[in-house]
């Protein structure tokens, strides 16, 4: 701005172009030129001198570019210099937006007002920014000169791969052409051999039709008399062609079915038996599709009415073939194979052998899916008892010798089927698997994923398989007496009967059909379907009949109800009452208000019984309870003496808990005396008439009624003269061993004073007079004074206890 004003007020003619002043001072600061005198007449050759070496700057500046870049191209030229013009025209333009200190000074007339120390100190200074500044444009002109070369080389590399991208479209659309090209030659050339194909067939047909029209009527004359024989033979021709293909031929209804056997008269015929066996295979495939776990057992009683035995190869493939379809219903495919192995063990040893054969060849041909269903299939089979143990161990052992992945993992899911059945027959051999898959997970022979797997396998051994139960409550359906397990091997079998498939003309049918009648009536009953459905397909008049014979005979009879359904709805509320009660005289109260039918006063009794028995530690609740009902009414005491008896003979099925539990209930009863003490009438004390779970019983009874009652009162009522009938057994005094061993258990037990009795009994008992030998005289000596001394300690002891 202070130049523009001063050139203003000096009003001078003449004009300078601030543009090439700058360049001009900036050549003449670098080569020395163009100095400020210091005389006034000088000014106007110092304009000169820095207008005139413009052009000479010009042209060393695209000297010195040449110099920098000589192997620039044409294109590069061009570009550099369009930059430089576009740089000179945006300083021109924008001058007023240079700030201050950037704008170079000027001569001016009042410069020479100036001393000339000030202006040459404005001069050097000036000097030192031109400098500055044109190091700073040189720096700022390389760096776009670099940047401007890199953008050039990046378009002509994208140049190149475009037009190489075009080039490899062109030959594509080329080779496409002539492909269509190509194709269509050859759709031409076949669509003109298929139109000669059309008119010689034309012509043959044409040929054909006259031919049989002359035939037509050449047979027209001939109808009559081979009618008869054309309509009975026509169907026989249906019938070869039907039982004589490989798959049995097209669908047949059964309604045709049914009138073609009928046609045929000779059972033992190759037609009959034929679609005997066609029967045979639909029916074994259509109830092998429809079992599960809910109606496996009316499935097996329609399974074993067929003949089993002649199409045991059809019935172990289609179990096989389902089982491998549907894989979650392997436990009951395994049950029925379980049933049908308990009647008839070739079958299931069939069917044992082939799942062996498809084991090993899904293992040689390393199909996962084949060794998965196959070996899944086993493991079942081992839980049900038809396969052994041993054969199991060898599958394990064989995919874990050799580890995979896909191997570890068979290995790993066979193991959880079947594990928890062989922790129960071979705890060693599991062991020894788990070693091995505890080796192979350290030593990290596998991926991760199967490392997971085998560490929730040691998880779920841990938890005793708990989760995979070997076999499900429904389908325990055979006893182990029952079943035949098979002890094969995974080298042994050889041969998988694969001709059973495959229907054999057999010359005895009708002798075999009789014999397995036979055996289906021992199993099944005799359920003759054709006897019932004769019986059924009889006249009108006579249903009408058998129908008003049918309902005189359900008004006369009375439905008994076999399911329990109302004696489980009984004890469900007895059980809630006892339970909701407070104490026992509002149970008591409530159970009275049950309106309880004549005979189910046995059902009351038992469920508190139970219901004492199932508490941690016995509860006065239920013997208060039971002896309000003994007060009440006749019936209850009869009964809890029975319960008593039975309870004492079983007592070796219950646990200590429920021991303890029983005996103070009944000890209860009996020192209130709500039932009658000659219920222990039943015990005899005796080493031969007693076990442990009878003595613990006597125990716990005898020492919770001296807690009751005493054992003086305990003891007076023992020695009761009326009761004495119901005491021989247990203070015996019919033998000396019999009553050493009662003294003996009661002074064990702490109740020795109530043996009093029983040691006067044995000192006063007279002693036998038998011969005796002069061999045995000092045994028998040695024998009378260990007795004496036994009756000596015993008597010791009854004191010490009083």
């Amino acid at each position: 701005m202070s130049t523009q004003s001063s050139s203003k007020r000096a009003a001078s003619p003449i004009v300078y172009d601030k543009t090439k002043l700058k360049r001009a001072s900036s050549h003449s600061a670098s080569s020395s030129e163009g100095e400020v005198t210091d005389s006034d007449n000088e000014a106007p050759r110092q304009v000169q001198s820095t207008i005139k070496p413009v052009t000479a700057t010009k042209t060393s500046r695209r000297s010195k570019s040449k110099e920098v870049s000589p192997r620039r191209s044409r294109s590069q030229s061009l570009g550099s210099s369009k930059e430089n013009r576009f740089r000179s025209n945006s300083r021109s333009e924008n001058e007023d937006d240079i700030p201050e200190w950037k704008k170079e000074r000027s001569f001016t007339p009042e410069d020479e007002m100036k001393p000339r120390k000030w202006r040459a100190a404005e001069s050097s200074r000036s000097d030192k920014h031109r400098r500055s500044h044109r190091e700073r444009d040189e720096e700022r002109d390389r760096m776009k000169r670099r940047r401007l070369e890199a953008r050039r080389d990046r378009f002509d590399d994208s140049r190149d791969r475009r037009s190489d991208r075009h080039r490899d479209q062109d030959s594509d659309r080329h080779r496409d052409r002539d492909r269509q090209r190509e194709s269509d030659r050859h759709r031409y050339r076949d669509r003109h051999r298929d139109s000669e194909r059309h008119r010689d067939s034309e012509r043959h047909r044409d040929s054909d039709r006259h031919r049989d029209s002359d035939r037509h009527r050449d047979s027209e004359r001939h109808r009559d008399g081979d009618k008869n024989q054309e309509i009975t033979t026509k169907p026989k021709k249906k019938t070869d062609n039907l039982l004589t293909s490989k798959t049995g031929g097209a669908y047949i209804p059964p309604a045709r079915l049914r009138m073609m056997q009928a046609a045929i008269t000779d059972k033992n015929s190759a037609e009959y038996q034929r679609m005997a066996w066609e029967a045979l295979k639909k029916s074994i495939n259509g109830l092998v599709n429809k079992v599960n776990v809910g109606n496996i057992k009316e499935i097996m009683y329609e399974l074993l009415a067929e003949n089993v035995i002649r199409g045991r190869g059809l019935l172990c493939r289609s179990i096989i073939q389902a089982q491998s379809a549907s894989p979650t219903f392997t436990n009951v495919y395994a049950a029925v194979v379980a049933i049908v192995n308990s009647k008839f063990p070739q079958i299931g040893e069939l069917l044992l052998k082939r799942l062996i054969l498809q084991f090993r060849r899904g293992y040689r041909r390393s199909d996962k899916s084949i060794c998965l269903s196959a070996s899944q299939f086993i493991a079942h089979l081992v839980n049900q008892q038809v396969a052994h143990e041993v054969l199991a161990l060898e599958v394990l052992t064989l995919l874990l010798e050799k580890a995979t992945d896909d191997s570890v993992e068979l290995a790993v899911g066979f193991l959880k089927e079947c594990g928890k059945k062989l922790e129960e027959v071979s705890p060693k051999g599991i062991n020894a698997i788990c070693e091995r898959l505890r080796s192979i997970l350290h030593e990290s022979e596998v991926n991760i994923r199967v490392q997971y797997m085998i560490e929730v396998m040691f998880q779920v051994r841990k938890d005793k398989f708990k989760d995979h139960e070997a076999v499900v409550d429904g389908l325990m359906l055979v006893e182990e007496d029952d079943q035949f397990t098979h002890l094969l091997s995974l080298d042994e079998v050889t041969d998988g009967e694969d001709l059973l498939n495959v229907f054999k003309i057999d010359t005895e049918y009708q002798e075999n059909e009789e014999k397995y009648k036979e055996i289906k009536s021992e199993l099944i009953g005799d359920a003759d379907s054709d006897g019932s459905k004769s019986s059924d397909s009889g006249s009108d008049d006579a249903s009408d009949s058998s129908e008003e014979d049918e309902e005189e005979e359900e008004a006369k009879q009375t439905i008994i109800d076999q399911t329990e359904t109302n004696l489980v709805g009984l004890r469900r509320t007895i059980y809630l009452t006892l339970q909701s009660s407070l104490d026992y005289e509002e149970a008591a109260h409530k159970l009275l208000k049950l309106n309880l039918k004549p005979g189910q006063e046995v059902e009351l009794c038992n469920m508190i019984l139970d219901c004492s028995a199932q508490q941690r530690t016995y509860e006065k609740f239920y013997g208060l309870l039971a002896q309000r009902f003994c007060m009440l009414n006749k019936i209850y005491v009869e009964k809890f003496e029975e319960m008593f008896m039975t309870q004492y003979e079983t007592c070796h099925r219950l646990d200590a808990t429920k021991l303890r539990n029983v005996s103070k209930f009944f000890a209860h009863l009996l020192h209130t005396d709500a039932i009658s003490w000659g219920v222990l009438q039943v015990i005899k004390m005796n080493e031969d008439d007693t076990t442990s779970s009878s003595r613990i019983f006597v125990k716990q009874l005898f020492l919770e009624i001296a807690e009751y009652k005493g054992l003086p009162k305990f003891n007076e009522r023992l020695k009761d003269e009326t009761l004495q009938g119901y005491f021989e057994g247990i203070m015996p005094k019919d033998h000396p061993k019999k009553t050493r061993f009662a003294i003996n258990f009661f002074t064990s037990i702490g109740l020795g004073g109530l043996t009093d009795g029983l040691r006067e009994h044995l000192k006063n008992m007279p002693k036998p007079t038998a011969a005796i030998h002069p061999e045995s005289s000092s045994s028998s000596s040695s024998g009378s004074s260990s007795s004496d001394s036994d009756s000596g300690t015993d008597s010791d002891s009854s004191s010490d206890s009083e």
